[in-house]
């Protein structure tokens, strides 16, 4: 006859895994000695080893006792179920882990993988960490409201990327986003980039850019995600409004009605048409 202690040394398992088995019923009270302990037989080694294996299978306790007491053709139809729910079960973890080793460049988050690698791309050409980040603040909006428009709007980003004027724009809006409200350099910014507004709106129309469909309660989203982002970009917009052109995400000649937008600075395409105008 065995202690518990020998039994568990037999079975693989703890002193305490034996009474929690005890506990839940699983594994049968035994007979006790004449100083109150418990007496197992060799069967009970053998119980035990077949509830730890189940157990360790990844069987929930409350279906062993009946897997134990099932016949051949049940427990094996039990068996093939159980491992239907652990072959879904690690399918799951894994996409879970797809999603963690997005997570490790601070981009994956609720973000398309080609949203992301152009964020790299942004960052690889040596834009600043806020404008990169006012971009993905961005992305991550319209990548929830309208999924389906998100290659559309990356297949530009990225033809547009291969325009030195459009690097140029993302370059120079992050030196400018550095100087105070004041700074008389951000006011020749704002002439400058009025005046090259102005000449693409003759040049092209001022339909030209508006073609996302923005709506006008995600552009004020999206507004201020970037103004919380990079402050100095709320002043920017007043300097513009001062010289006949309103708004970020949707930019509009002042007076115009909501649907003539051009050039918006904030939205997807909008930032090439306004490049050159940052030079230096």
């Amino acid at each position: 006859m065995l202690t518990i202690g020998e039994l568990a040394s037999y079975a693989g398992v703890t002193v305490r895994a034996v009474r929690h088995y005890h506990a839940k019923g699983l594994l049968p009270e035994p007979e006790r000695d004449r100083s109150g302990y418990r007496r197992y037989g060799a069967g009970a080694v053998v119980e035990l080893i077949r509830i730890r294996t189940l157990a360790e299978a990844g069987v929930p306790l409350a279906r062993v006792r009946e897997l134990l007491q099932a016949g051949e053709e049940a427990f094996a139809a039990a068996v093939a179920d159980i491992d239907r729910r652990l072959r879904a079960e690690i399918r799951e973890r894994r996409r879970h882990r797809a999603r963690i080793a997005r997570l490790v460049s601070g981009d994956g988050v609720a973000l398309p993988p080609e949203v992301a690698g152009f964020l790299d791309r942004l960052r690889a050409l040596g834009v600043e960490d806020r404008v990169v980040q006012a971009e993905r603040d961005g992305w991550i909006l319209l990548a929830a409201h309208s999924p389906e428009r998100v290659p559309e709007w990356m297949a530009r980003k990225w033809e547009q990327l291969a325009d030195p004027r459009f690097v140029d724009f993302y370059l120079v809006l992050g030196q400018a986003l550095d100087r105070a409200g004041g700074d008389r350099r951000l006011v020749g910014l704002a002439d400058e980039l009025a005046a090259y507004i102005t000449q693409m709106a003759e040049e092209r129309g001022e339909d030209y850019i508006d073609d996302a469909g923005i709506e006008p309660s995600l552009v004020a989203l999206m507004d201020a995600l970037a103004f919380d982002t990079a402050p100095p970009a709320r002043r920017l917009v007043e300097l513009l409004k001062q010289r006949g052109w309103t708004g970020w995400t949707k930019l509009e000649r002042v007076g115009r009605s909501a649907g003539a937008g051009v050039a918006g600075l904030g939205r997807p395409g909008g930032q090439a048409d306004i490049a050159a105008s940052w030079r230096r």
